[in-house]
C-alpha cells in the first residue's frame, strides 16, 4: 500500500482518541490543499505544552490492526474496516518531512495491539527513540502506552516522549467488563500508578534521567454505558488525586459501523461532553467537590444540560448569595457564576486600592448579566431574590445562545 493511502487510513483512525486535545486552533481541512490534516477530522491536531503553548501534532496510529475486540472501538478485530500498518521508518520519515515543512511541531502516536503488548510498545518506542537519537528531533512527542507492556518498555518510552497516556476507556469497572472484557481495570490503574511514581521521581531528583516531563493523561468514553456524570467525575477526581493525571479527556460516544448490540443506537448530546469539561475545570481550579457539582441523589447525578455546572450549583444554593466583591474571600468569589480564576485574582488586587463598583466588573469584561444576580458592589445590590425558576429562565437563554448561536 502506498504511503498516502496508509496515511489516509491511519490518520482517520486516530481521530477517535480525544486525549490529544484539538482545541485552540483554527478550523483547517486538508481537502484539495495538497497538505494533510484538519482540526475537524484527521491528521493534525492541536495540543498544549507544559508552558501553555498551542502546538500542531501529527496524529496517527502505527496500525489499526488489533487483537482486542472492544465493542466501542472502530478498530476492534471484528470490525469491517480497511486496515493498514506503518513501519517504524515510515512514521519517522513522515514526522520529519512534515516537521521540516513547518506543518507540525510534534507527533501523537498510538496503535492497535498487534502480536503482543510488548511487541507493539517496542515499535512505538523505536519511533520515538529514532527521532530523538538518530535525527535529534526536538519536537513534542506524545506516546500512547499499553498497560500490559513490560515496565522496562514503559520506562524507555518515558525517556523519549514528552507525555505518556493510558486510556482508562470507561468510567466504571462494570462498564469496562461489559464492553471491553479483554481489558482489566486493575492492570490499567497499576500502569498509571507506576507512571506516576516514575514521573514524580524524575521531578524530585534534578539529576535523574528525563521521564515524560509533560506528565500523563487519559481518556474516558461518555455515553457508551449507563454511567452517570457523577460516576464519571468521581473517577476523574480519583485519577487526579491518586495518579497525578495532568488531564482527563472526555469523548462523547459516537455510533460506529457494524456496532455491537451492547452499544446504544444514539449518541449522547455533545453538550454533555462540554458540561463534563466545565465540571472538570471546577474540580481542578475552583475548589468544588464532586458532591457540589453532582450531589449524591438521582435528581442531580447527571449534569444540567441547560446551564453550566457552576450556575447550576448557584441555583441550588441561593442562600450563599449575594457575595460582596469588596469583602468576600477568594474561595467565595470563585463560586460566583461568570467569575473566572484570573478575574477573581484581578478583583482581589484591584480592591486593595479602591472600593469596587459595578462598572469595574464591566471593565474586566465580566458577563454582567450573568454576575448581577449573585454579587454586591458599592453601587449595586440584586433585587429581592426572585424565585429560582424565574432566575433560571433568565440565565438559560444566554447560555444556550453561547452554545448553539
Amino acid at each position: 500500500m502506498e504511503i498516502g493511502a496508509k496515511l489516509k487510513i491511519l490518520a482517520d483512525a486516530a481521530k477517535y482518541d480525544a486525549s490529544c486535545s484539538s482545541s485552540g486552533g483554527k478550523n483547517r481541512n486538508s481537502l484539495n490543499s495538497g497538505g494533510i490534516g484538519s482540526t475537524e477530522g484527521m491528521g493534525i491536531c492541536h495540543a498544549y505544552t507544559p508552558d501553555g503553548r498551542c502546538i500542531s501534532l501529527l496524529k496517527i496510529l502505527l496500525t489499526n490492526f488489533c487483537t482486542y475486540d472492544c465493542a466501542y472501538c472502530i478498530n476492534r478485530r471484528s470490525s469491517n474496516v480497511e486496515r493498514a500498518r506503518f513501519s517504524v521508518k515510515e512514521v519517522v520519515d513522515l514526522t520529519l518531512n512534515f516537521y521540516k515543512r513547518n506543518y507540525i511541531e510534534g507527533l501523537f502516536l498510538s496503535s492497535g495491539i498487534i502480536r503482543s503488548a510488548d511487541y507493539t510498545m517496542e515499535q512505538l518506542v523505536r519511533v520515538a527513540k529514532s527521532l530523538r537519537l538518530d535525527h535529534r528531533f526536538r519536537g513534542y512527542i506524545h506516546l500512547k502506552t499499553i498497560p500490559d507492556a513490560s515496565p522496562e518498555l514503559i520506562t524507555e518510552a518515558g525517556r523519549w516522549a514528552d507525555r505518556l497516556s493510558i486510556n482508562i476507556e470507561m468510567p466504571t469497572e462494570s462498564g469496562l467488563q461489559a464492553l471491553a472484557p479483554e481489558k482489566n481495570l486493575r492492570d490499567i490503574r497499576a500502569a498509571m500508578g507506576n507512571l506516576r511514581l516514575s514521573i514524580d521521581e524524575a521531578r524530585a531528583e534534578p539529576k535523574a534521567p528525563r521521564f515524560a516531563p509533560a506528565g500523563q493523561s487519559t481518556q474516558m468514553i461518555v455515553g457508551a454505558d449507563d454511567a452517570s456524570d457523577r460516576a464519571v467525575l468521581s473517577t476523574s477526581h480519583n485519577l487526579y488525586n491518586n495518579y497525578g493525571m495532568r488531564r482527563v479527556y472526555y469523548s462523547a460516544f459516537s455510533p460506529i459501523p457494524d456496532a455491537s448490540k451492547a452499544l446504544p443506537l444514539i449518541a449522547p448530546p455533545l453538550v454533555r461532553e462540554h458540561r463534563l469539561y466545565q465540571a472538570d475545570w471546577l474540580l481542578r481550579f475552583y475548589g468544588f467537590t464532586v458532591d457540589d457539582i453532582a450531589p449524591p441523589d438521582d435528581a442531580h447525578a447527571n449534569l444540567d444540560l441547560d446551564v453550566d455546572p457552576k450556575t447550576a450549583w448557584a441555583l441550588r444554593n441561593r442562600e450563599f448569595f449575594p457575595v460582596d466583591v469588596n469583602t468576600a474571600s477568594r474561595e467565595a468569589l470563585l463560586r460566583v457564576p461568570g467569575l473566572g480564576v484570573k478575574t477573581v485574582d484581578r478583583l482581589l488586587q484591584l480592591r486593595l486600592h479602591k472600593r469596587l463598583r459595578f462598572e469595574d466588573l464591566s471593565k474586566l469584561r465580566v458577563p454582567t448579566r450573568k454576575v448581577a444576580p449573585f454579587v454586591v458592589t458599592v453601587d449595586h445590590r440584586p433585587r429581592e431574590q426572585s424565585e429560582s425558576t424565574q432566575l433560571r429562565r433568565q440565565l438559560v437563554a444566554p447560555q444556550q445562545a453561547d452554545l448553539f448561536g
